[in-house]
C-alpha cells in the first residue's frame, strides 16, 4: 500500500478549544501535508474549533448523547463500526474518556474480526492496525478533580486498559512519569512526544492586524493570560497578583478563554474593584496576534501537561512568566532559561515576578526555545510510531 493510500485516524470526543484539541488539528494537517489520508473522528460535532478543521482531513461525526462523559461513551457502537468500515492503519486517540472509548472499540472490532463478523455488509475483516493513546494532562492532579468514587473507578480504568494500546504517548517527561506512576505500568512503556504548537498558521495569524483600544499607542502595558475558565488555570490567583501590581504601575490584564469558572472570576474582579483594568472577552479565534502585541504573558495553572499557550507565547517573542507546575513549564522554560518560573499558587511571588519582567525587561524568547515544537518534527515522530511503530527520533 502506498503512503497516498494510508488512512490515519483521530478520535476525540469533540474540538471544545483546549490546547489538546489544537495540537491534535495541527497533527492532523500535518499528516495530510506528507501525504496521508486523515480522518478526525469526533464523538459529537461540537466546539469553537469545529470552523478551524483543514480542508486535507475529512470530518467523521458519530453522532452521540448530550452530557459529555455520556457521550463520549455513548460513541463505542458507532466508533467500532467505523473501524471495522474504514480499517486506517492507525488509530490515535487524545485525552482520558477517549481513550478508553478507542480502546475498547479496537478491542472489540478486533474480536469481531476473529470471530468473523462482517463489517456492515461490506465483508471486510479487522480493524486498525495499531492503536496508540496521547496522555495530555498530568493524570494524578487531574483525576483528583473527580468525586472520590468516579475517580477510583477511572482509575481502574486506566490501569486495566491503558495496556492494550500499542503505543502511550505522553506530552513531557513529567506527564509519562506521572502516569506510569499513577497507572503502576513501566515508565519505558510509555514515549515522549510533545506537541506539535509552532505551524504554517501560527506563523501566518501572529502577523496579522489587532484592533483592539488596550493596544493603540500610549496605552498601558497589557498583561497576557489564554485559557479555558477552569479552576486548573487558576486564574483566581494570577488576578491577585495583578492587583498587587496594579497599586505600583498602570498595567493591564487580559485574559482570553472561556469557561464555567466566568462568573466568580467576575465577581472576584469587581469585589477588587478591577472592572477598568482587567477583561475577560471570551474564546478568541487568533489569541496570537494578541500575544504578539502584549507585553508579558503569564501561566497561572495549577497543573498542566504540556501548556500550549506558552510554547506559543514563545514563538510570539513574549516574556514569560509561569508557575512550577506539573507538568511542562519547566521542560519548555528549561529551568527557568527562557523565563520566570514561579511557586504554584503563591500571589506575592506571581506579583513579583509580573513586576520585574515589566521594570526590566527580557530579551524575546531564543529560537531554540521553540524548535522542540514545530510541527514537522513532531509529524515525524508520531509517524513512526502511528506507522511503523519503529523508535521515535530525538
Amino acid at each position: 500500500m502506498s503512503k497516498t493510500q494510508r488512512r490515519i485516524s483521530i478520535f476525540l470526543s469533540g474540538l471544545y478549544g483546549g490546547g489538546a484539541e489544537r495540537t491534535m488539528l495541527n497533527l492532523a494537517e500535518g499528516l495530510a501535508r506528507r501525504g496521508y489520508l486523515v480522518d478526525l473522528v469526533l464523538a459529537e460535532a461540537a466546539g469553537p474549533y469545529l470552523a478551524e478543521i483543514p480542508s486535507s482531513v475529512r470530518l467523521v461525526v458519530l453522532n452521540t448523547r448530550p452530557r459529555r462523559a455520556a457521550r463520549t461513551l455513548g460513541s463505542l457502537p458507532a466508533l467500532a463500526r467505523y473501524l471495522r468500515r474504514e480499517r486506517p492503519e492507525a488509530l490515535l486517540s487524545a485525552l482520558h474518556h477517549a481513550n478508553i472509548v478507542a480502546l475498547w472499540a479496537w478491542r472489540l472490532t478486533a474480536f469481531c474480526s476473529r470471530n468473523g463478523v462482517p463489517a456492515n455488509g461490506t465483508g471486510l475483516r479487522g480493524t486498525a492496525h495499531r492503536i496508540v493513546i496521547a496522555e495530555q494532562n498530568t493524570f494524578s492532579l487531574w483525576s483528583q478533580q473527580l468525586p472520590a468514587h468516579y475517580r477510583w473507578l477511572f482509575l481502574r480504568l486506566v490501569r486495566s486498559f491503558y495496556p492494550w494500546a500499542d503505543d502511550i504517548v505522553a506530552v513531557s517527561e513529567g506527564t509519562a512519569d506521572d502516569l506510569a506512576q499513577a497507572a503502576r505500568m513501566s515508565r519505558e512503556r510509555i514515549r515522549v512526544i510533545y506537541n506539535p504548537v509552532v505551524t504554517p498558521e501560527l506563523r501566518r495569524k501572529a502577523r496579522e492586524s489587532l484592533e483592539h483600544p488596550w493596544f493603540m499607542t500610549g496605552q498601558p502595558h497589557v498583561v497576557l493570560a489564554a485559557g479555558r475558565l477552569v479552576a486548573q488555570k487558576d486564574f483566581a490567583t494570577l488576578i491577585r497578583a495583578f492587583r498587587k501590581v496594579r497599586e505600583v504601575h498602570p498595567v493591564r490584564l487580559l485574559i482570553l478563554g472561556e469557561g464555567e469558572e466566568r462568573p466568580a472570576l467576575e465577581a472576584l474582579i469587581g469585589q477588587l474593584g478591577l472592572e477598568q483594568e482587567v477583561s475577560l472577552p471570551g474564546f478568541v479565534a487568533n489569541p496570537y496576534a494578541y500575544m504578539a502585541h502584549a507585553s508579558l504573558f503569564v501561566l497561572s495553572s495549577r497543573w498542566e501537561g504540556l501548556p500550549t499557550v506558552l510554547i506559543e507565547a514563545l514563538y510570539c517573542g513574549l516574556p514569560v512568566v509561569a508557575t512550577d507546575c506539573p507538568s511542562g513549564p519547566r521542560e519548555i522554560l528549561q529551568g527557568g532559561r527562557h523565563g520566570q518560573l514561579v511557586p504554584v499558587g503563591d500571589v506575592d511571588a506571581l506579583a513579583q515576578a509580573i513586576e520585574r519582567a515589566l521594570v526590566e525587561p527580557a530579551p524575546a524568547p531564543p529560537r531554540e526555545s521553540w524548535i522542540p515544537f514545530e510541527v514537522e518534527g513532531v509529524v515525524d515522530q508520531y509517524i513512526s510510531v502511528l506507522s511503523k511503530g519503529e523508535p521515535c527520533a530525538p
